[in-house]
Parts: structure tokens; sequence; C-alpha cells
């Protein structure tokens, strides 16, 4: 009998709308006031209505928000600890009624969804950048997007009349209905999530492969929303996990998605918020590397600790995560060992172990050299090597 973990909050939201519901919202979506989404309203649109953001219904009103902001928590008392929201202008704002509904496009005028006004707030940049990022420096990307922001918040429950337009992936666009009907039909009960914007080297792969001891599957689950604008693109990251699992994982417990959403960098809270959000694909376990969802300052340095991202799971009863969190230390190829190891697992020091800067390996990819294989794959990083190339800004 296949055993399969409950949504948080304990249902999957379901805000597509359908049938005669759809018809009769699409008549009425013409008439109404309509408010454009940005890339990363849309993509948190599109997870609030297949369930991905369970138990939100909608953009957060007021004390939603509040809640998250200063408890990390929602209102109802569930963990959660990123914001949902949707920002207006002044000029806006002053056109809104309380209760009213309008229509939510995107920048080509597809009318997206339907959403009742149920609250406007305001928004007070400075307090959301400390508390979800825990600094006001413009130069961290998630708080120059806080500040980019309009000046009002308006939420409420939303009704998706049609999925965002995509022009790539939509054979790996899986919502957490479809993954967990994947993991019924594949008898999982056990499902190891990996959350990945970057490409997959050595140590991601030895991670990936321990947890595969212990579970019945992986979802291998890369973001593919909107990120800074030296990370490595999608497409290119797509590319280079076909060819690793192609040639180096079992392919009968190996599952390529993508995860729709927008990248904050907010470091510890991002990490519990990408451990709910896989709770609701279906996942009972998951991946906390090293500085998770971690941002460099301009100057060098990071803006959070190397195990932030791992202490923060101490401040949440586990029965209210409810998914299993999985911590890896750094890890590397020891060359003592003759193999990948962490320091958890090796008792030699740094002088024994393949180790290489990012500055270092993006100038053997510009030159057209394949870095050691205790670092990447070959096939990988020919991949990278073309794809910077096209692209010789973005970072590894």
């Amino acid at each position: 009998m296949s055993y399969e973990i409950p949504a948080h909050g304990g249902t999957l939201v379901h805000r597509e709308a359908e049938g005669k519901q759809r018809e009769d919202l699409a008549k009425k979506a013409g008439a109404l006031k309509k408010l454009q989404l940005s890339e990363r309203e849309i993509a948190d649109l599109e997870m609030i209505a297949t369930g991905a953001l369970s138990p939100l219904t909608g953009f957060m009103t007021r004390e939603n928000y509040d809640a998250v902001l200063a408890k990390m928590h929602l209102s109802c008392g569930l963990p959660w600890t990123i914001p949902i929201t949707k920002q207006i202008s002044e000029e806006v704002k002053k056109t809104l009624k309380l209760g009213e509904e309008v229509t939510l496009h995107d920048s080509e005028g597809r009318e997206l969804a339907i959403m009742q006004v149920e609250d406007i707030f305001p928004h007070d940049k400075k307090k959301q950048a400390l508390e979800i990022y825990g600094t006001e420096d413009a130069a961290h990307p998630g708080v120059a997007a806080v500040y980019a922001m309009g000046d009002w918040f308006v939420g409420g429950p939303v009704w998706l009349l049609q999925r965002p337009a995509h022009k790539d992936f939509a054979d790996l666009r899986l919502s957490p209905k479809e993954t967990r009907a994947f993991f019924r039909q594949k008898n999982w009960r056990r499902i190891v999530a990996f959350q990945t914007r970057n490409p997959i080297h050595r140590a991601h792969e030895y991670i990936q492969k321990c947890a595969l001891e212990i579970v019945d599957g992986l979802l291998l689950h890369p973001l593919v929303g909107e990120t800074k604008g030296d990370d490595v693109p999608a497409r290119i990251r797509v590319k280079s996990y076909n060819v690793i699992l192609e040639k180096y994982y079992p392919k009968d417990r190996v599952l390529l998605a993508a995860f729709p959403a927008a990248m904050r960098y907010a470091g510890p809270r991002e990490a519990i918020f990408h451990a709910i959000a896989r709770k609701n694909y279906g996942c009972t376990h998951f991946i906390v590397g090293r500085d998770h969802a971690g941002v460099n300052r301009p100057g060098g340095g990071g803006y959070y600790g190397s195990f932030d991202a791992h202490y923060i799971f101490d401040e949440f009863e586990p029965a209210a995560i409810g998914i299993t969190p999985l911590f890896f230390d750094f890890t590397f190829f020891c060359k003592t060992c003759g193999g990948m190891a962490s320091f958890k697992s090796c008792p030699h020091d740094s002088s024994h172990h393949v180790s290489l800067s990012g500055t270092k390996v993006r100038e053997m990819l510009r030159a057209g050299q394949i870095p050691p294989p205790e670092f990447s794959r070959a096939e990988v990083a020919q991949i990278l090597i073309e794809g910077m190339k096209e692209q010789p800004s973005y970072q590894i």
C-alpha cells in the first residue's frame, strides 16, 4: 500500500478554474479592472493555483504578511517564512476598492486570473528587507527586488483562468498533483527533493546519491524562475542535468521536474520555504546543503553563515514543518581517502582535497579547459564551456 505525505496544512490547494466556473470567470474578466503581474508574481500565482504554496489560496493579506515577517508563521499558526505578495503603486491603490474583483494579466495582456481584493496595505520596504534578508543592503539581489516594488500590497484569493505561457521546459513543468501521481505510480514512499539553481558538480552528485541510499526516489527540482543576471541560465542548467542523469544516475529512481519559483536569495528563510514547497509536491525528505539559497556580497563573503540554513530548522517543531531535512556539510574529493567525502567523514586537512574556487573554475571554462574530474563531470563542463561562450558573465 502506497503512502502519501499530506500537503502543508493538510489539503493540497487547487485554484484552477475549470468547466462552467472558468467560462463564467473568463466572461467577466474583460470588464474588470486590470493589474499587471511581474515575472515573480506570475510564478507565485501559478504555484498558488496548483497547490505548490498550499495552504495559500491567494496573495497574502496584511494579517499573514505581518505574521510571516515577525514570527515566520502564517496567522493560522503554520510555519511560513517568505511573503507571497502582489505589489501595486500609489496610483493603482487609489483606484481599488475592498471587496471588488480584478483581473491579473501578464506583460502581453493575457488574462491569467481573477482576484478578489480582500486587503490593501502599505509596504514597509526596509522592514521587509531586514526581517526576510537580515540586511538593508541594496547590493543584495533580494533586497534590491524589494526596493523596486510598489509602496502598497493588495491581497486576496485568486482563481486561475489559464496557466502562464512558457516557452521552455514544457515537459518538465509538473504540478504537485502530477508529481504526486508519478510517485504513486512508482510506489515511492520516501522521496527526497534537491533544490538547485546551479549546474551539478561532483559534490552535488555525491550528496544526492548519499540521499538515494535511504529513500526510494529523487526529485531533482531545479528552480527555473527569475534569477539574478549572472546565474547560469536555466536552459543551460537543464541541459547539464539531462546529460548527467543519462550517464550517471539510475533512470528508474530519479524524476527531473521544473520548480517555477523565482529565486529570493533569502538564505535560511528560503531553505524553509523550499522545504515546505517540496512537501506540497509530495516529497518526504529535503536536502539542505551548506549556505542554502545564499548569495555573496559584492566585496566577497556571504550575507549568511555557512550553516544558518541548517540551524533555522531548530526553530520549528519537526511535525509542524512536516518534511525531513537532510543536512550535508561541505563536500569534496579527498586524494588520500580516494573518493568524495565531507568534513564529517574525512580526517584529512584541506591540502588533501581537490577544491577549486568559483573564480578558478570560471577562468578554466572561459579558456575551454575541463576542470579536474574530481570536481566536475566532463560532459557537464563541456556544456558550461559552450554556454559561457554565449553568456560570458555567468557565475559557477
